[in-house]
């Protein structure tokens, strides 16, 4: 299956992140703190924990503070990635940026993350920390933007699909917050879970019945007609064991008069509608699921110019309510 062809969500538990030129990879998460310690004088055995709190590290690498930097990677991002060459590469990677602008936060499942956009709008650079204060990964990642399509809205305004306080693990319009952007099919899609303290999940985070999001319903976005449905792909469990022979799972696709709603990961069997059921905003579709190329429980919603996914083109959502949700943002629906 290519690249194009995939659906699914980074867990924190497998993120996978390649540094700019480095290609540096991160296989795990939940290192080791490896924050620099400084003893107090010999009369005392207490020693002072200093962190690097992930606000400053874009400061601090065009400081030139590499090495200071480095010494905050977590263990297992060290073994990937030697402090020579992370010092000697990462001037190149910076040459020519000035500043850099949040883009967005993210803290969930155990994970802090962090993305900025550089002065001149041309890399990226993201964080992830761990809850101790280790760095579990850091990319630098040149942009491309897509101007006309990003300004190119869904004639209709759609309603949000879910009831209930939702959260953007991806979603805008570029890349770092987006993963989906970089693909024609996929650019304005959305990933969603629900949160609670900042994780998507209670108890074992192998069962599916652990994830807050598994089992609730999925809404039509807007009034329209159905015209695809797959009900019968099991759920992914162990969590993290994904399907890529049938990368959305089940999914419901609606005709909403040329603008096509992609809703995809669904409950096995939890499909409610049929093809040629005309449906209305708000009526409920089926249950989030965990089918397909997914990682957890989640949505993927998105609006398409065509009833194919991998076929048809992505267009960017108008919301009603003039929303605009981004990666780490919470989402309300009645």
């Amino acid at each position: 299956m290519t690249r194009k062809n995939r659906l699914d969500l980074i867990h924190y538990s497998k993120i996978v992140l390649a540094v700019g030129a480095l290609a540096a990879i991160i296989t795990a998460c939940g290192g080791r703190n490896t924050a620099i310690t400084t003893e107090k004088p010999a009369e005392t055995t207490k020693v002072e924990v200093q962190t690097m709190k992930p606000e400053e590290v874009p400061a601090a690498l065009l400081d030139g503070k590499y090495a200071k930097v480095y010494a905050y990677f977590s263990d297992e991002f060290k073994q990937q990635l030697s402090e020579a060459d992370f010092v000697s590469m990462a001037p190149d990677l910076l040459k020519d940026i000035h500043s850099f602008k949040q883009a967005s936060v993210m803290q969930h499942n155990g994970g802090d993350q962090r993305s900025w956009i550089s002065d001149s709008g041309t890399m990226g650079l993201t964080t992830v920390f761990d809850e101790k204060g280790a760095i579990l990964g850091l990319q630098a990642k040149a942009l491309t933007s897509f101007p006309e399509t990003d300004n190119r809205l869904t004639k209709i305004k759609y309603d949000w699909p879910l009831s209930g306080e939702w959260y953007i693990v991806w979603g805008g319009t570029n890349v770092l917050v987006n993963y989906h952007y970089e693909h024609e099919s996929q650019r304005y899609a959305y990933d969603i879970v629900q949160s609670k303290d900042g994780y998507s999940y209670k108890g074992d985070p192998l069962k599916n019945e652990s994830y807050y999001a598994f089992g609730l319903p999925v809404l039509a976005p807007a009034d329209g007609t159905v015209v695809s449905i797959v009900n019968d792909i099991r759920d992914n469990e162990p969590v993290g064991v994904m399907n890529e022979k049938v990368p959305a799972g089940n999914e419901v696709v609606i005709d909403h008069g040329g603008e096509y709603s992609v809703l995809a990961h669904l409950k096995k069997g939890s499909v409610k509608v049929k093809v040629g059921d005309k449906v209305s905003s708000g009526e409920e579709i089926g249950l989030l699921g965990n089918s397909g190329n997914s990682s957890e429980a989640h949505l993927h919603y998105q609006v398409s110019d065509g009833a194919e996914l991998f076929k048809s083109r992505s267009i960017n959502i108008n919301w009603k309510d003039g929303i605009a949700p981004v990666q780490g943002e919470i989402i309300t629906g009645e």
